[in-house]
């Protein structure tokens, strides 16, 4: 069986598009034909929603799979869905569903996944896990180790954001960093950007798949309705067919590849000279560190407390200021002088209790 998550060696990202939720045969039909007609091979559709609260939409369950079973011997694509037990999967297996996800709430919790992961072991279903719901990289890398000692190799992952309380932008916080990292430990895995549950909002899905796209993401998952402002679920951030195909049209793939060698020579150079900078930074680092200890050793001469609120106030205020007239991120700043704080606290608290 032909694997379905292979990177494309012409840097073509893999597209997955549907409603949220499988409403009705109508609404599931009137939704996926446009976009099967645009080329989208691969079909999404929550026929179990796990939701926050009580009393919100929470799917029609077993009773669409037949829906699903039909519109297939009208139209060719391959039908993903979310399943969070052990009987999720042995319905959707009964029903021919193609593709099973994972989702955050279920990612996040190990029991789930091994249960998850029990339920397929003989099976070959390509399995999308997504990120869990808070932001720990280990639950990620976890899920992902158990399917695939469940005998699963065909794997993709789904970053969907992560919640988080002040960021007052995106329904998920993106936290790029994270998906980033996780790259590391999986290389050759897909990464699918899910940029409707981190967006929220459908005015905000386009800029959040250029950027999985500027990042080199594999692929999108975005959420469709024929009539978004009536869906069941998640109606703020589906977008209808007409909407999506415009989106994608308009999206910028970037080359995995430098095409020249003349255009590798240059770039090379300018990473050498970066590689110099991060030298000369490591090296003022040090040099702040070696004054951090002296501090250290004139507060405990002296018998002075540690942590100077005036001065913490003060290298905020100042640090983020001083960014600003050299056209850095402010934000950026402030993070890192916090880092930077806490351990010159650190060093002189170790100071302090030398004897």
């Amino acid at each position: 069986m032909e694997a379905i998550f292979e990177k494309s060696q012409l840097g073509k990202p893999l597209i997955i598009a549907g409603p949220c939720s499988v409403e009705s045969p109508e609404q599931f039909m009137s939704t996926i034909t446009p976009l099967v007609n645009q080329g989208i091979e691969i079909i999404r559709g929550g026929i179990w929603k796990p939701r926050t609260r009580p009393g919100s939409f929470e799917g029609l369950g077993s009773i669409a799979l037949p829906w699903i079973q039909d519109s297939k011997k009208q139209l060719r694509f391959k039908f993903a869905t979310e399943v969070a037990s052990a009987r999720h999967v042995e319905e959707a297996l009964k029903h021919g569903v193609d593709i099973f996800w994972i989702g955050a709430r279920s990612t996040v919790n190990p029991f789930t996944v091994q249960e998850i992961a029990e339920s397929l072991r003989g099976t070959s279903i390509p399995v999308m896990i997504k990120n869990p719901v808070n932001a720990d990289l280990s639950l990620w890398i976890g899920a992902v180790e158990r399917i695939q000692k469940a005998g699963i190799s065909d794997i993709a992952v789904i970053h969907r954001g992560f919640s988080n309380f002040r960021d007052v932008v995106h329904r998920n916080s993106p936290l790029w960093q994270i998906a980033v990292e996780f790259r590391t430990y999986f290389p050759d895995m897909m990464m699918i950007n899910d940029p409707s549950h981190i967006s929220g909002k459908r005015s905000l899905v386009p800029i959040i798949a250029q950027k999985a796209l500027d990042l080199n993401f594999d692929g999108l998952m975005i959420e469709s309705h024929y009539t978004p402002d009536l869906a069941w679920s998640d109606a703020e951030q589906q977008l209808t067919p007409e909407d999506l195909q415009l989106l994608l049209q308009n999206l910028k793939t970037r080359k995995v590849r430098f095409e020249s060698q003349e255009t590798l020579n240059q770039l090379e150079e300018i990473r050498h000279q970066i590689d110099q900078a991060d030298h000369d930074l490591l090296e003022a680092l040090h040099r702040r560190m070696e004054l951090v200890e002296k501090i250290g050793e004139y507060k405990k001469l002296n018998n002075v407390a540690v942590l100077q609120m005036e001065r913490w106030k003060e290298i905020f205020k100042t640090r983020p200021e001083w960014a600003e007239k050299l056209a850095i991120n402010p934000e950026l700043i402030q993070e890192i002088f916090g880092l930077l704080h806490q351990e010159s606290i650190r060093k002189q608290t170790e100071i302090l209790d030398r004897k």
